[in-house]
């Protein structure tokens, strides 16, 4: 017997007011005195405050109230199994040591993953793991990307696409450079390097679900990192291929880059990506 179908549009309007809710508490603590908050340092370069944990904790919340069918996994707070057919992954402060310095970019990220047999109505069960949600949304500016499996990619109330570059030397790269793990840094190094030399500049923002994002809505035309967790880029890998573009495991080994090692583009841009990066890997 075939599970029930899962019901996107349901479960989007959920995740959007988890965000909001999230959201509401960072702007709190974004408007007060940076000296007031407690940070924890949880390793290396790896900060975490008060401020993370208690918009976790409300996103959290809402999701179990509004979808208790689901597994949740969170930065803060680990998993929350129930056996379900499907996974939120949250993050509910991407860009945290902006905030913790008072730099407005960072944003709230969710997504949901469907699990292996699940399935959409009409449709065939998932063979493999699949982004089927994304939400990210940034506060500071007031922008909400959302993307639904197979339907699209919005910003607020607009449909976006990403960008029409033709080919990387045309292209404004997003990257993040090794601030934590330092283990791949030799092999990202001549990443960078390269691109440099063939592009026409790279950003680093410090925010990766924002990156990504910004890649959908064609305000980068390609973005690549290592050494990301998985709530990192759940939903942002969904925005981008929703938005005609494509995001993926750089070593190609997954359905979608839970190990934290990505590329994303439009697709011109992203084939040039990926065999820029694939002579340096290991």
């Amino acid at each position: 017997m075939l599970p029930s179908p899962l019901h996107l549009s349901e479960y989007l309007n959920c995740a959007i007011s988890a965000a909001r809710a999230g959201a509401a508490i960072l702007q709190t603590y974004a408007h007060q005195q940076r000296d007031a908050l407690v940070i924890d340092e949880k390793a290396l370069n790896d900060l975490v405050s008060q401020a993370d944990r208690e918009a976790e904790q409300s996103i959290v919340e809402v999701l179990q109230a509004g979808t208790p069918q689901f597994d949740i996994i969170a930065e803060e707070s680990g998993k929350h199994p129930v056996g379900g057919q499907a996974t939120w992954y949250i993050d509910p402060l991407d860009g945290t040591t902006n905030f913790l310095h008072g730099i407005p970019h960072y944003a709230v990220s969710i997504g949901l993953i469907a699990q292996p047999g699940s399935q959409l109505a009409g449709q065939p069960p998932f063979a493999q793991e699949t982004p089927v949600l994304a939400i990210v949304y940034d506060p500071c500016r007031e922008e909400l990307f959302t993307a639904m499996y197979g339907v699209g990619a919005w910003l607020n109330e607009h449909r976006i696409h990403c960008s029409a570059t033709p080919s990387l030397s045309k292209a404004v790269l997003a990257t993040g450079f090794p601030f934590r793990d330092f283990s791949f840094a030799d092999q990202y190094q001549p990443m960078l390097n390269a691109a440099m030399r063939r592009t026409r500049g790279i950003r680093r923002m410090g925010a990766a679900a924002l990156d990504l994002a910004w890649v959908a809505c064609g305000r980068f035309d390609g973005y690549w990192e290592m050494g990301l967790a998985p709530w990192d880029v759940a939903a942002g890998t969904l925005l981008v291929q929703e938005a005609g573009g494509v995001a993926a495991d750089m070593r190609q080994q997954h359905s979608w880059p839970i190990k934290g090692e990505l590329y994303a583009g439009n697709p011109q841009v992203a084939d040039e990506l990926l065999a820029l990066i694939t002579p340096h890997l290991r």
